[in-house]
C-alpha cells in the first residue's frame, strides 16, 4: 500500500491534518508561547481597557482601546501560526548519493590486495554574484547543500537560507517563513509597548481622578502594575530580538552566518545595500515549497554502483578458487586410489607389510613418475563428489590393480 510523503518522512517533524500543517519536534512549546501572549492581553482587557472605556465614555476612544488590543493580538497569533505551521524551506533529501559526483579510488592493504572504494568530495565550488562560494555535502540528506543552506540538528532537515531554530515557535526559521518570524517578533514588541502604555495611562487617570499620589493609584489597580512589569521584562527579549534582526536584514545576514563567520572577517557576497536588502526580505515573492507532503511516495529501484575494478577482482577470486578446488580434488583422487589399491591387495592375500607398494611403480609401462601423494588430512569430501567422478576413480583403480597383478605373475 502506497504511503504519503508525510507518513514516510525521515525528518523529526510533526504533521497535523494529513500533512497540511508541519511543525518541529518541539511543537509542545507553542501552547506555552500562546499562554504568554493571551494571558496578559486578557488581563489587560478585563482590568484596564474596560475601566478606560468608562473614562472615555462620551467618545469612541474607550472602545478603540479595547478593539485595538484584541485585533493586535489576533494579528500576532496569525503571524505565529504562519511562522510555525508551514514549510520553512526544507530541501528534499536524496535516496542515494549523486552519481555524477562519485570518485572511484583503489586502496592497497598491507598484504598487497587492492580494494575498490567510492568517495564523495566533501565540498565543491559554486559562483554567487561572480564570487566563488564553497558548499558542503550533507551525509544525512545525501546532497550538496545550496548556498546559505544548513542542516538543522533538531528537525533533521536541510533548510534553505537557514537562520536558526526557534524553540518559542517550535520550527526552523528559513527562506519561506523568515519574514513572518520577523513580523511576529516586531508585532509582539509593539503589543508589549501598547499594553505598557495603556496601563500607565490608567494609573495616570486614577491619579487625576483621586488627586492622589502614584503609590495610591498603584494600590487601586495592582493589575496595571503587574502588566507594566511584565511588558517591561518582555520588551528586553522581543525588543532586543527585533533590533538584532533589523541589523541582520540591513546587512543581508542570517543568525547562523553572523554567529559562525563574524570572526573570520569574510566578505558578505549577499549584501546588496541596505534598501535592496529590505526589499529582498519583505517584497520578494515567497518561494513555493519543494515538498508535497500529501503526495504518495514513489518506490525507486535499488541502484548498484559498478566499480571499475570490481569485475577484475571477481575474476581473480574465481580463478583462484577454481585452482584451489582443483588441487584439493587431485589430492582426494590420489588418496582414494591408494585406499582402493590397499583394499584389493588385502582381498588377494598380499601382505602389505612385506610388499611395500610405491606409487611411482604402480604405473606399469610408463616412464613418467606419478605426482607425490601427501599424507596430510585432506580438505575435500568424498561424499560430495558426483557419481560419475566416483565411477571414474574406481575404474582406473581396478585397471591399475589388474596391471599390477599381471606384472607380478610375469616376474
Amino acid at each position: 500500500m502506497a504511503r504519503r510523503v508525510h507518513e514516510a518522512w525521515k525528518g523529526s517533524n510533526k504533521f497535523l491534518f494529513g500533512g497540511r500543517l508541519i511543525f518541529g519536534p518541539d511543537a509542545w512549546s507553542l501552547p506555552f508561547t500562546l499562554l504568554l501572549i493571551i494571558t496578559p492581553v486578557s488581563l489587560f482587557s478585563v482590568f484596564v481597557a474596560t475601566h478606560l472605556r468608562h473614562e472615555f465614555l462620551p467618545s469612541t476612544a474607550g472602545d478603540a482601546i479595547l478593539v485595538v488590543a484584541i485585533l493586535f493580538t489576533v494579528f500576532v497569533l496569525i503571524l505565529l501560526f504562519l511562522t510555525s505551521a508551514r514549510d520553512p524551506g526544507i530541501v528534499p533529501r536524496n535516496s542515494h548519493p549523486p552519481e555524477e559526483e562519485l570518485c572511484y579510488d583503489t586502496t592497497v592493504s598491507s598484504d598487497g590486495r587492492q580494494t575498490p572504494t567510492v568517495q564523495i568530495p566533501r565540498t565543491k565550488e559554486v559562483m554567487i554574484y561572480g564570487v566563488s562560494v564553497r558548499v558542503k555535502y550533507c551525509d544525512t540528506c545525501m546532497l550538496y547543500r545550496p548556498p546559505r543552506c544548513s542542516h538543522c540538528s533538531i528537525c533533521n532537515n536541510c533548510v534553505e537560507r537557514f537562520d536558526h531554530h526557534c524553540p518559542w515557535v517550535g520550527q526552523c526559521i528559513g527562506v519561506r517563513n523568515y519574514r513572518y518570524f520577523f513580523m511576529f517578533v516586531s508585532s509582539a514588541t509593539l503589543l508589549c509597548i501598547y499594553v505598557f502604555s495603556m496601563s500607565a495611562l490608567y494609573i495616570k487617570v486614577l491619579m487625576d481622578n483621586n488627586q492622589g499620589t502614584v503609590w495610591r493609584a498603584m494600590r487601586e489597580s495592582p493589575w496595571s502594575v503587574m502588566l507594566m512589569i511584565y511588558c517591561f521584562i518582555s520588551l528586553w527579549f522581543v525588543g532586543g530580538l527585533t533590533g538584532f534582526h533589523l541589523y541582520l536584514i540591513s546587512t543581508n545576514q542570517t543568525t547562523y552566518e553572523n554567529f559562525r563567520y563574524r570572526s573570520d572577517n569574510r566578505i558578505n557576497v549577499y549584501n546588496r545595500g541596505c534598501s535592496n536588502n529590505f526589499l529582498e526580505t519583505f517584497c520578494s515573492k515567497v518561494k513555493p515549497s519543494r515538498n508535497d507532503f500529501r503526495a504518495f511516495t514513489k518506490e525507486e529501484p535499488p541502484r548498484n554502483i559498478t566499480l571499475a575494478t570490481t569485475w577484475e577482482r571477481a575474476e581473480d577470486e574465481v580463478s583462484m578458487e577454481e585452482r584451489r578446488q582443483k588441487v584439493e580434488d587431485d589430492l582426494d583422487i590420489d588418496e582414494d586410489v591408494i585406499k582402493l589399491q590397499q583394499r584389493s591387495n588385502a582381498e588377494e592375500g598380499i601382505d602389505t607389510a612385506n610388499h611395500r607398494v610405491d606409487i611411482d611403480q604402480m604405473r606399469v609401462g610408463s616412464n613418467e613418475r606419478a605426482p607425490t601423494i601427501r599424507s596430510e588430512a585432506r580438505h575435500g569430501n568424498w561424499g560430495t563428489r558426483s557419481k560419475a567422478q566416483k565411477d571414474m576413480i574406481v575404474g582406473s583403480s581396478v585397471s591399475e590393480s589388474r596391471s599390477y597383478a599381471a606384472a607380478e605373475e610375469g616376474r
